[in-house]
């Protein structure tokens, strides 16, 4: 997948970073007069007297126990000694690359954290401002991304932590190009989303000038990067949004799986993959895309939908099950099979009655039910508490990408608008939409194509 390094290669080759942190950790413990930490098995060798931490012990494996042995050799645990001695385990070493074709955070795999912050520009700010704005952040994103401190003024968060598959993607607004000079590099997919029946937005939380995702395995190194993005705009830009959400931690369970969402359902069985032939048509701006500069770029739609979990969780098993079109245990549709046999529409009861209602949430989200309109569903749950009268204010920070959001999301929505089941039990209170461009290059920060072109 592009961008990201194999996770066995993570684990098994460790670099000079880690190296680096060590040496960090082991100052830290001598200037503290604390005991060196050994490797975290028997088996496992032993820096000599005086080295300190080794690369190796600091990278760890999935099956560190996270004790540490003291001066005289016995097992203590968390509480007698700092939490940096713990070595990493692989989900901490996960490193996803910020250079590439793409801009990270699209195609990788959903995380256990993540926030999505959205500012305007200051007043009397313009296309320089930005620039050095977009410039600022690429490089605290190269650098947090790798493990690395973000400079002198690091908060120190995430000191003890590895990457954790951090990811920051970068988007632009409608009003951006007006608020830069740069209307004419506007580019027609990002004209503004038409309404749609089920919308109850707020637009103090709906669009922006740019837009920021952050994600991460870990809440710590996701809540650093927020910080340090935050600190980034300095007096360019103000936060106009920002939501935090969150999936289910990897290694949760028994072996990878589709997510579930609020309402128990798995989320993403029909996502398109990246080994289809046509994954990259769907969801990419092609090289020779108008304009130039969102070449192997993509739009993201991001909604904020709220979930009426009260009202949901009176239905019966089976009529939130008719409601979706798909069995909540494992996925599979109710024409049968398993979650990823194809959906037999014309399928009937013995009573003649279509198994998928043709309200079904999955019936109408179809692509061959869409003229081939297809997104790539990357959403966090969300939970900002519970409102005086008991209501949870809980739901689904949709983010979604494809190549053309006029042939992705548009057609899919008003498709949904005019007839599906699930529309009684989800209310859409804020939306945005943004151009997000390629991936930097060596050297180059997001936007640079279009902003010194």
């Amino acid at each position: 997948m592009e961008g990201r390094r194999d996770r066995a290669d993570l684990r098994h080759r460790p670099d000079d970073r880690l190296q680096e942190r060590a040496d960090r950790l082991n100052r830290t413990m001598a200037e503290q007069s604390l005991p060196v930490v050994a490797e975290g098995a028997a088996t496992e060798e032993r820096p000599a007297s005086g080295q300190g931490i080794s690369r190796r012990a600091l990278l760890g494996t999935v099956g560190a126990t996270g004790l540490v042995l003291g001066a005289a050799g016995g097992a203590v645990g968390y509480a007698a000694a700092p939490a940096a001695a713990t070595p990493l385990t692989s989900v901490g070493s996960d490193e996803v690359m910020f250079h590439g074709k793409h801009q990270p955070g699209i195609t990788e795999g959903l995380q256990a954290r993540g926030h999505l912050v959205a500012f305007d520009l200051a007043a009397g700010a313009g296309r320089k401002e930005a620039a050095a704005l977009l410039r600022r952040w690429s490089e605290t994103a190269r650098r947090l991304m790798a493990g690395e401190a973000t400079g002198s003024h690091d908060t120190d968060v995430a000191r003890d932590a590895g990457p954790s598959s951090l990811t920051l993607t970068f988007g632009f607004g409608h009003s951006f190009f007006s608020r830069t000079g740069l209307e004419k590099q506007r580019p027609v997919a990002l004209d503004p989303l038409p309404d749609f029946s089920s919308d109850q937005l707020d637009k103090a939380r709906s669009n922006a000038v740019l837009w920021v995702q952050i994600g991460a395995d870990d809440a710590l190194v996701a809540f650093h990067a927020l910080r340090a993005v935050q600190k980034d705009a300095g007096s360019a830009a103000k936060v106009r949004w920002q939501m935090n959400g969150f999936n289910r931690t990897p290694g949760a369970t028994a072996h990878p799986m589709t997510a579930r969402n609020l309402m128990g359902q798995l989320d993403g069985t029909r996502n398109p993959k990246p080994d289809e032939s046509d994954f990259d048509q769907r969801v990419f701006v092609p090289e020779s895309g108008t304009p130039a500069w969102m070449a192997n770029g993509s739009y993201a739609v991001v909604r904020r939908i709220r979930m009426l979990l009260d009202d949901w969780e009176k239905l019966s098993l089976g009529t939130q099950e008719a409601v979706i079109g798909r069995r909540k245990a494992n996925g599979a549709a109710l024409s049968g099979g398993t979650e990823t046999t194809a959906m037999d529409l014309e399928k009937t009861d013995a009573k003649g009655d279509l198994l998928v209602p043709v309200n079904a949430h999955a019936r109408i989200t179809r692509p061959d039910q869409n003229g081939g309109a297809a997104i790539l569903r990357r959403p966090f749950s969300y939970h900002d508490g519970i409102d005086a009268d008991g209501t949870p204010d809980a739901g689904l920070l949709f983010v979604c990408w494809q190549a053309d959001p006029l042939r992705g999301f548009v057609p899919l929505q008003r498709k949904l608008d005019r007839g599906d089941a699930l529309s009684q039990y989800i209310r859409h209170e804020s939306s945005g939409l943004f151009a997000v461009p390629g991936g930097a290059a060596e050297g180059e920060y997001v936007g640079q194509r279009l902003l010194e072109g």
